[in-house]
């Protein structure tokens, strides 16, 4: 599953490649590819719409830095999102708990 995102999300990103600067139509062509890898990967449509909109706003005002290009500029920005989208801090569990520990796994489809 997360193969076939981490491969959606590459060629979407792909899309900008070449580019000279970042501009909101060539933004919006690649986010469009970025909605459809997520929604395809069964991340809920709420969540896409909020990361999108997150990812739009920050790379519409991002200025490029000289020795970055567009598309790696995209890259640095759809991580740091999709890094906030999850969680920034870490949380371990406890399993000092009496033995055994039970953890329950629920998603869509079994994902």
């Amino acid at each position: 599953m997360f193969d076939n995102l981490k491969e959606n999300l590459a060629k979407s990103i792909q899309k900008i490649k070449g580019q000279s600067t970042l501009t909101e139509d060539n933004i919006k062509s690649a986010l469009r590819e970025v909605r459809i890898a997520l929604l395809e990967a069964d991340v809920a449509l709420p969540v896409v719409k909020d990361f999108i909109e997150q990812v739009k706003q920050r790379a519409i005002g991002e200025n490029v830095i000289t020795s970055l290009k567009p598309d790696q500029v995209l890259i640095k920005i759809v991580k740091e999102e999709l890094t906030q989208t999850l969680g920034a801090e870490t949380q371990t569990l406890n399993l000092s708990t009496q033995p055994p520990a039970v953890i329950l796994m629920a998603g869509l489809q079994g994902a």
